[in-house]
């Protein structure tokens, strides 16, 4: 990963038709004055997809990813789709709509549909199924080419439903084994073949007993050990969104050769702890130039009034130690890590 000023990135889920010119405006009148130069937009299946349209579960079409693309070039942004592979394939027991489609490659399709937490967080595609890989890098390649992007975030966050007992092709296998040839076989194409930044969220490389995490930040099952088997050109973004008394996993992921981008989301403390502590833990390293930036993401549904509300916020909307909503803390939180970042 190559750049000149620090990383300042923005992170949102987005994929309405409708609110394609809100989001527009949105981008120029609020991300563009806070010096964001990467917007990190999650669409999944909100994407209206022309090879396999029975996966399409949105309705972001392919001109307006141009349309979209267009405005953060011609304001120096570096748009990078976020596709969630491997895990987040629904909620609960639900299914989203590529496992609607293509029910066997399920990892857990034993499972109810109306299971809820603690049974199943949320069902994961089978990384052994000899077929769901071809279908993802379609997927992916429809978002690459529409978005004219030179990354792309394969998501792999909170993966809890892999080498189920009851899968035939899993049952038994060693999870970390199991993570890694699906962060390798999706490198193999984004990064071989098509040439493109990978990034990943790192939480199921962290290993949660020795680093003090819990089950979200860290890993329990195993899954960490994949961290010496993937590749060091990945780009890892390592969310924290609570303050702690230490965050070990971003030394570890630059002592392994990584790049690492701190993730926050709204609570403006956590977002300044972690900023503060990842530049002393890089810097102790000697290795700054591992950790080039910060992402803020965001979780909310966002809307037209959402949209429009950021649009009207400004910096001395709020007192410094006001109790603030999320959506309020969120913008405090951007406005804060990217005047740091500037």
């Amino acid at each position: 990963m190559n750049t000149t000023e620090p990383v300042r990135a923005f992170h949102l889920r987005f994929g309405s038709h409708d609110q394609v010119e809100v989001f527009k405006k949105f981008i120029e009148k609020v991300l563009v004055p806070k010096g964001i130069n990467h917007l990190f937009l999650e669409c999944n299946t909100s994407f209206v997809f022309e090879s396999h349209p029975e996966v399409t579960g949105g309705t972001l079409t392919k001109q307006d990813a141009r349309e979209i693309s267009a405005v953060c070039k011609h304001n120096d942004i570096r748009l990078i789709p976020l596709f969630q592979c491997l895990g987040h394939q629904g909620w609960g027991g639900s299914r989203n709509s590529i496992l609607k489609a293509y029910p066997e490659f399920d990892e857990t399709p034993h499972v109810p549909l109306d299971a809820e937490w603690p049974e199943i967080f949320c069902r994961s595609w089978c990384p052994e199924h000899p077929d769901v890989n071809q279908l993802v890098f379609d997927l992916m390649d429809e978002i690459i080419d529409a978005f004219d992007t030179d990354a792309f975030h394969v998501g792999m966050d909170e993966v809890f439903e892999i080498a189920d007992d009851n899968c035939p092709r899993c049952k038994g296998k060693d999870r970390s084994v199991l993570f890694a040839k699906a962060v390798n076989d999706m490198y193999g194409h984004l990064v071989k073949d098509r040439g493109v930044e990978m990034f990943m969220w790192g939480d199921r490389l962290n290993d949660s007993k020795k680093m003090g995490y819990d089950q979200w930040e860290g890993d329990t099952f195993g899954t960490y050990k994949a961290i010496d088997s993937i590749p060091k050109d990945i780009v890892i973004m390592d969310w924290h969104y609570e303050k702690s008394a230490a965050y070990p996993s971003i030394g570890n992921f630059i002592e392994k050769g990584f790049t690492i981008i701190p993730a926050c989301w709204y609570k403006t403390d956590a977002a300044e702890d972690l900023l503060e502590e990842s530049k002393r833990q890089a810097k102790q390293l000697n290795k700054e130039d591992k950790m080039p930036g910060m992402l803020v993401t965001s979780w909310n549904g966002w809307n037209e009034h959402t949209f429009e509300k950021f649009v009207h916020m400004t910096p001395q909307t709020f007192e410094p130690e006001e109790q603030l909503e999320e959506l309020d803390e969120l913008y405090r939180t951007l406005d804060l890590i990217t005047k740091k970042l500037k």
